[in-house]
């Protein structure tokens, strides 16, 4: 693994110049000028703070990218990750979600070094869409405090929709019409200024001066220290080993959202720069700077699809985009720390809530829903809602379970069909009138033990309507069998010749030959030539007799 890092790293710096520096060094202005505010907004919507959130993106961009599998990854806090950050700060405690992403990034690192990141591309396009959406939706909903000053309680995202109903509440009117005028600006903000100066940016921006200039009282960011090593970081030195085991689980969660979302990421914008992501050495490098985190006082970390398109639309031609990237946000860490610590809580949650509604894939699940696609619909709508009931691991298995039984009752799909011989389709080499009592039998689809039950009907109520004396069974539609269909087969074609009747096989295909032969089938159980490589030839041997 180290040597294909090296051979990347010599693909990508290969002709580097002072030029190519200039962009990247541009792109990464570019790219901190989007980060900055996701990355105090995360922070805070993770349930740790938004100096938190600053020094994951800055640890990440140099750590994570420097060791990327590939040129264009940026990483850092996502709304994804923080997603199901919150509710393991509120069940464990700060120190339990450091506890989880060093774990967290262990696995990740395990995950490279077996060779697992090949995993994701066996979810179905539906279920990782539904998983987005129900991120999305958590996201929010784990706004609705700071934008109106409400207060939910309890664990799960159910109990905290059902606080706001069942225990009393108080609007604070000042910050709700701060973070809905923070909603409608980047609603209405050109697209082609976002491209020079990000809305997200703009508006924090302006938010701030606001409550600044008028001294306005709502809930603001708080201190940004002026430190990469944060007061609330990973503490080994406190680590009780009895509460490593139930941290193993929280661990898989962010490990498996770690290795979902850096590698699609590494997909999608792999294909906006025709440069193909090597997993292993990414995951790798996700594991790494996962466990360095924690020591500075970060939150978990992945790669982030929309700061790495920026990445490249900006220009950006190596891995020293996330490098300048990150010491931008440092240099703004030291230099604005003071006015970042008045942005308004609720500024940042009016533009998580935008962020949130553009993270859905709105383009697939207006496709899924417009052409009613019922399997894919299914598995979006599952997978959303198993993604806000639960949490992540168990909304991927169920997601992933419900599409197996999907696929399992589509393939399962058997047709079997009937056709006399046509004289006229012969060639001339075969006698029409010894084919008179022979009937062709067409199956398509597996052979396997879940279409044994289908196969035995429709093969039984064909029997009962022919008398013919020969009897083809044309397999070419038949690509997988198992031994239990191998075996109903068998004891059809038995019955059959039972009855008096010939039986033959055409057009099997290599691998279901292959377990005729392997189940003794071919040699043993039958005492005459049965098996022909096409339909024709099988007319010629009838003919022939």
């Amino acid at each position: 693994m180290f040597k294909r890092y090296l051979a990347i790293l010599k693909r990508e710096f290969t002709g580097y110049n002072a030029a190519k520096l200039g962009k990247d060094a541009l792109a990464g202005v570019t790219v901190a000028a989007v980060a900055l505010p996701l990355a105090l907004a995360f922070g805070v919507s993770s349930g740790a703070s938004a100096a938190a959130g600053l020094v994951t993106a800055i640890i990440s961009g140099i750590a994570i990218g420097a060791l990327s599998g590939a040129s264009y990854q940026i990483s850092g806090p996502t709304g994804a990750m923080s997603a199901i950050l919150v509710s393991l700060v509120a069940q464990y405690g700060i120190q339990g979600m450091f506890i989880a992403s060093f774990i967290a990034g262990a696995l990740l690192l395990l995950c490279a070094i077996f060779k697992l990141g090949g995993l994701v591309s066996y979810l179905p396009s539906p279920v990782i869409t539904g998983f987005t959406s129900g991120i999305a939706v958590i996201i929010a909903l784990g706004q609705i405090d700071n934008l109106t000053g409400f207060k939910s309680s309890g664990l799960s995202n159910l109990e905290k929709i059902a606080s706001y109903f069942t225990s009393p509440q108080s609007l604070d009117p000042t910050a709700f019409i701060i973070g809905v005028c923070v909603i409608v600006f980047m609603l209405v903000y050109p697209k082609k200024l976002g491209q020079y100066f990000p809305g997200s940016l703009a508006v924090i921006v302006i938010a701030t001066a606001v409550k600044m200039i008028l001294h306005l009282d709502v809930p603001s960011v708080g201190e940004i220290p002026r430190t990469l090593f944060l007061s609330d970081r990973l503490d080994i030195t406190a680590v009780d080993m009895s509460d490593i085991p139930a941290m193993i689980v929280p661990a898989v969660s962010i490990a498996a959202l770690g290795l979902i979302e850096s590698l699609l990421c590494g997909a999608s914008a792999g294909r906006m720069k025709n440069e193909r992501l090597d997993a292993d050495v990414e995951l790798a490098a996700q594991g790494i700077g996962n466990m360095l985190l924690p020591i500075f006082g970060g939150v978990p970390s992945t790669a982030a699809i929309a700061r790495t398109s920026v990445a490249i639309k900006s220009g950006g031609v190596t891995r020293l985009t996330s490098v300048f990237h990150a010491l931008v946000l440092l240099l703004s860490m030291f230099v604005l720390g003071g006015v970042m610590s008045a942005i308004p809580l609720s500024a940042l949650a009016g533009v998580l809530i935008v962020t949130a509604v553009r993270m859905n894939d709105t383009k697939t699940i207006r496709s899924i829903f417009s052409k009613k696609l019922k399997t894919a619909m299914g598995q979006f709508l599952i997978t959303m809602a198993a993604t806000v009931v639960f949490d992540l691991t168990k909304a991927i298995l169920i997601g992933v379970a419900f599409s197996l039984i999907l696929f399992v009752v589509n393939v399962s799909d058997m047709q079997v069909t009937v056709a006399d011989v046509d004289p006229e389709r012969l060639s001339g080499d075969i006698d029409p009138a010894k084919l008179a009592h022979t009937s062709v039998v067409y199956i398509t689809g597996p052979l396997y033990f879940g279409t044994c039950a289908k196969l035995e009907e429709k093969i039984s109520g064909i029997g009962d309507n022919y008398d013919n004396y020969n009897i083809i069974f044309s397999m070419r539609g038949v690509t997988v069998a198992d031994i239990s269909g191998i075996e109903a087969l068998h004891e059809y074609c038995e019955r059959l010749i039972a009855e008096g009747r010939m039986v033959y096989f055409s057009c099997v295909q290599p691998s279901v030959m292959d377990l005729f032969e392997r189940t003794g089938l071919k040699q043993d159980r039958f005492t005459y030539e049965m098996f022909f490589w096409s339909t024709d030839k099988v007319f010629e041997h009838i003919s022939s007799l």
